[in-house]
């Protein structure tokens, strides 16, 4: 195994610590466009092999989601596999004492995938896109499973939702217990399911399909995330664009989702990880 040793300086990790780095990049990577692109470059993946050897629970519990989401594209197996410490820093993470469950039953799920026989379906050849600060893409709609939903707990899931600053509107489907939620795509997943699980009787994991048209779900962690908070609540802002997902039970919705960033993330993450570690 590659002897990998942590030298960053200082004034870079007060400008971009590791979590935050990692989180961006899961949420790029849970858009499917986003995904090829992610691989290719030539920082992002060493990165998160990187971060598979962290001592925070957080960093690779968003590392592996990250993981996750890359192996949806089959195109993407050869390279992670080939991957220089990948393999490794997995299994070392399948066998590691004292991780929670979430994060062994996540490194196990990304090994089996990635070691899996290779038998990828024809691509369609496309340019791939990060969309994140981009004006075409101002909003996601994320897919939610919420354990326990039911009519007698959909007011409290309604009331968790709305608080969350960065929510632009959501729609229960309550005969599968799921909500669709349109989201601004600077707020973090992750967000949703603290919401939902301070309610103490929900849990949430996002639901998203792969190559083969199959849904799975991933699970988000729902501790130790800052939920953003509305201040208030307005009666009804309609949204700047229009939703793609149809409306099958009662929607709610507010306020327009705003870019409030500047510059672009992905040249900022690619300094972090060149210049803060080395291999």
């Amino acid at each position: 195994m590659a002897d990998f040793r942590f030298a960053g300086p200082i004034k870079l990790l007060k400008m971009m610590d590791a979590l935050s780095v990692v989180s961006q990049l899961r949420d790029l990577a849970s858009e499917p466009q986003n995904r090829e692109v992610i691989v290719q470059d030539q920082g992002c993946l060493p990165g998160l092999v990187l971060f598979l050897d962290h001592q925070n629970p957080d960093v690779l519990f968003a590392t592996l989601q990250t993981l996750r989401y890359l192996a949806e594209l089959s195109a993407n197996i050869p390279t992670m596999k080939n991957e220089l410490g990948m393999m490794v820093s997995l299994e070392n993470l399948m066998a590691r004492d004292g991780l929670s469950v979430d994060i062994t039953s996540l490194a196990k799920e990304v090994y089996d995938i990635l070691n899996a026989p290779a038998n990828p379906p024809p691509e369609r050849k496309k340019k791939p896109q990060f969309f994140l600060n981009s004006s075409n893409k101002k909003a996601k709609s994320i897919t939610l499973h919420i354990q326990g939903l039911d009519s007698s707990h959909r007011g409290l899931c309604e009331e968790a939702l709305l608080k969350v600053k960065g929510v632009i509107s959501f729609t229960f489907q309550m005969a599968s217990k799921r909500c669709t939620v349109r989201i601004r795509s600077d707020l973090p997943t992750e967000s949703l399911a603290t919401a939902i699980a301070g309610t103490k009787v929900l849990s949430a994991q996002q639901v998203i399909k792969n190559e083969a048209g199959e849904e799975v779900y991933i699970p988000l962690k729902s501790s130790g995330v800052d939920v953003p908070q509305n201040s208030a609540l307005p009666d009804y802002l309609p949204e700047e664009e229009e939703s793609p997902v149809r409306e099958v039970d009662r929607a709610i919705s507010r306020t327009t989702a705003k870019e409030d960033s500047s510059g672009s993330w992905l040249n900022a993450a690619a300094s972090f990880l060149t210049k803060t570690f080395y291999w």
